[in-house]
């Protein structure tokens, strides 16, 4: 079980420096994105992504998206990127667009699940880019709400479901879209549009020539 904090630090947005030391250090910071609120642990640290989803009340089975800077990040950790995913990498990115693609097997199991496909995706949020940089490595970052309850989009709703439960916030103010990102997933014969979100799947479908 994850340890009770008396309260969960508030960062300023300058503060990006300190939210990726506390991610380093195994902590659990929530961080505002373009389409909704993200609660942040390193997809490398098995512990943290058992606090993660222990906090989250999420099935420990369920395979949790990644966030990262861009494709030369993405190669770290995945394998046998098809052409496709830079395509919609270089139109999309920074911006509301998930790429299931095969894992490498560098982030903790924690992250994958038993599915060997690792969610990938680049927020189009300045301070989160830059926690990432900082960090140096990619975060497990599902919607910052418990399992089966609305998406925060606000700090503060952020703070309603989980203040004194993780260590750190990092306030963006509201998210622009508020609406969460389209997921595609490279991993069988043909590219598959998962969930249809802030990206229209027939945009999707027409960058890669299945429109």
């Amino acid at each position: 079980m994850m340890h009770y904090r008396p309260e969960t630090i508030h960062f300023s947005l300058e503060d990006t420096d300190k939210a990726a030391a506390m991610i380093h250090k195994g902590g659990l910071v929530a961080l505002p994105t373009e389409t909704v609120y993200g609660l942040a642990a390193s997809a490398e640290d098995g512990p943290a992504l058992v606090m993660l989803y222990d906090v989250k009340r999420r099935d420990p089975d369920k395979a949790c998206a990644v966030l990262v800077t861009g494709m030369d990040m993405v190669e770290r950790y995945c394998q046998n990127i098809p052409q496709g995913a830079y395509r919609l990498a270089e139109k999309y990115w920074p911006g509301p667009l998930t790429m299931i693609l095969e894992d490498k097997g560098v982030v903790s199991p924690a992250t994958t699940g038993e599915s060997g496909t690792l969610g990938v995706r680049c927020p189009n949020h300045p301070v989160t880019l830059e926690v990432i940089r900082k960090a140096g490595i990619a975060l497990s970052a599902p919607s910052a709400n418990p399992s089966g309850k609305p998406s925060a989009k606000t700090a503060q709703e952020v703070l309603d479901y989980f203040d004194g439960h993780i260590e750190g916030i990092i306030d963006g103010g509201p998210c622009a879209l508020g609406v969460e990102s389209t997921i595609v997933d490279f991993t069988g014969e043909k590219p598959a549009i998962l969930r249809e979100g802030a990206i229209p799947a027939q945009e999707i479908l027409a960058v890669l020539g299945e429109g």
